[in-house]
């Protein structure tokens, strides 16, 4: 495999304190998950890689710190992200309602190019909780809140269970490389674009100075 068939995607994971966000990245990245809560402090990533169209992908997978206390911690991290990952618990409402902070926080601190069009992926966690007795958001109300979102896709998923763990994280996989994709294919147009420009310009100044030596 050359060289030029190899890429590197960092992906930012963002939610509330407990939502399960380190245990579905443990799971997919080491098939491992842990009974006991341990809360991220500031940020950390783990990476996996896996083929793609004949390309070899890596995954640098962000967690990042759910508390109130620790936002400006993570910030810093978001620059350059090339996918963002929004997770919350399906048992409990307010983990629900703060996605849209998360949202609009990634955008203003990440600052991509195209905001309106940037990859998101809606991770809605812990359905095995009692059976799915105790769960208060609906597939339905999600998938709805995705819609208005520029219809980002959405996942139920159990790290515990390792339900779904694997087909979110290749779907996340393959719209970050979408998303590369496309911005490589503009910025080469623009190089087309360009090259006629600068070569025209070139030729300009040399007219203007053989003038002036002629003058």
């Amino acid at each position: 495999m050359l060289m030029s068939d190899r890429m590197l995607l960092k992906v930012i994971v963002l939610g509330d304190s407990g939502v399960g966000k380190t245990s579905l990245m443990n799971q997919y990245v080491y098939n491992k998950f842990n009974k006991q809560y341990k809360a991220t402090i500031g940020a950390d990533f783990v990476t996996k890689e896996l083929h793609i169209d004949d390309k070899l992908v890596t995954l640098q997978i962000w967690d990042t710190a759910g508390q109130e206390r620790f936002h400006s911690l993570g910030v810093a991290f978001y620059r350059g992200a090339d996918c963002c990952i929004l997770v919350y618990d399906v048992n409990i409402q307010k983990t629900f309602e703060t996605l849209q902070t998360w949202h609009e926080e990634f955008l203003k601190q990440a600052d991509p190019s195209e905001p309106e069009s940037f990859p998101f992926v809606l991770l809605g966690n812990k359905v095995d909780t009692d059976g799915g007795s105790s769960r208060v958001v609906s597939e339905k109300t999600a998938r709805e809140w995705c819609a208005l979102k520029g219809n980002i896709p959405y996942f139920e998923t159990s790290a515990k269970e390792n339900y779904n763990v694997d087909d979110a994280f290749l779907c996340v996989a393959k719209t970050a490389l979408a998303n590369e994709h496309e911005h490589q294919d503009v910025n080469e147009m623009l190089v087309h674009l360009l090259k006629p420009s600068l070569f025209f310009f070139f030729f300009f100044c040399i007219f203007v100075k053989v003038e002036k030596d002629i003058s």
